[in-house]
């Protein structure tokens, strides 16, 4: 009897406002406007990003500031869930291919076991837009470079009170993290390699050739004129010079085979990392990963 009684309250509950015919037909109800998808700009994702990877550990570190390296203002990130971690320094690719705007989705992990300091190097990312770039453009040297790597780690060695810290390098931040190795072993607990710069000519030859293909295979024919006004490239035994690495890279930007990086990024500037790369260019030394070693005859 209860069976019945469930069945039958189910059916009437399911034949309210079913009409017959003759009957009057139900009043329409307005659609409603589709509510917008968030984030609906940058800001709201950089602030999104921001709340989700704040430090809230008691002893946690959260800072993003301005440090005078090598006679100019450079800014540094510093992330940690716990002060008493071991210290590892990013030294980014490039030159000017800077971390920081990435990092959010990529050095979380790490932040559990480290203080992880992000920098943007001289010309690169938010230090770009504290200097002009006709000031800073005579002082992009290996020399310079290699200088500023030796006095962040000092800087950090004295302000986060480590007697040793560990220093990782992409690409272009290999060179400088092997010459850190090499003559300051006794300030590091370890160096870690990632895309190891070897051989920069072969690198670069076999960049040109690639950015040959991609543009014939796009009907580029601007870009194909350009790549071979720069032909023979990275002969072996000669100096490379910046301009020809630019007017590469430039070819290989417009054939579509250049990798953008993302700009979503609570401690990047407004003009995320592609300020790094406009900063490079301008000064004159934009262009991929390349053995710098191999170029101090540069013009």
């Amino acid at each position: 009897m209860k069976r019945r009684g469930f069945i039958a309250s189910g059916f009437a509950t399911l034949s309210v406002g079913a009409t017959r015919p003759g009957d009057s037909q139900p009043t329409a109800v307005p659609a409603q406007a589709p509510k917008p998808l968030k984030p609906a700009n940058r800001a709201e994702a950089t602030a999104i990003i921001a709340d989700a990877r704040k430090i809230v550990t008691p002893n946690g570190v959260e800072r993003l500031e301005k440090v005078r390296i090598g006679g100019v203002d450079q800014w540094i990130c510093i992330r940690g869930a716990d002060r008493r971690n071991p210290v590892l320094l990013y030294i980014h690719g490039g030159p000017g291919y800077v971390s920081l705007p990435m990092s959010w989705w990529f050095s979380r992990g790490w932040e559990e076991y480290f203080t992880v300091v992000q920098w943007d190097q001289r010309a690169a990312g938010k230090t770009h837009l504290l200097t002009e770039p006709d000031k800073i453009a005579p002082t992009l040297t290996l020399d310079r470079y290699v200088a500023d790597v030796v006095e962040i780690v000092a800087w950090l060695r004295k302000e986060l009170r480590k007697e040793k810290i560990f220093a990782l390098g992409h690409s272009w931040g290999t060179y400088l993290g092997l010459q850190l190795a090499q003559h300051h072993a006794d300030k590091l607990h370890a160096y870690i390699s990632v895309a190891q710069l070897a051989d920069g000519l072969e690198s670069e030859r076999r960049g040109w050739r690639f950015a040959v293909e991609a543009a014939r295979h796009d009907n580029n024919s601007q870009a194909v004129r350009e790549l071979a006004s720069i032909a023979p490239y990275a002969v072996a035994g000669r100096a490379l010079p910046i301009k020809d690495i630019v007017r590469r890279a430039k070819a290989r930007s417009s054939s579509g085979c250049e990798a953008h990086p993302a700009s979503f990024a609570p401690a990047g500037s407004n003009r995320s990392s592609r300020g790094g790369n406009e900063a490079t260019e301008a000064s004159g030394v934009k262009g991929p990963e390349r053995d710098l070693a191999n170029m101090q005859a540069v013009t």
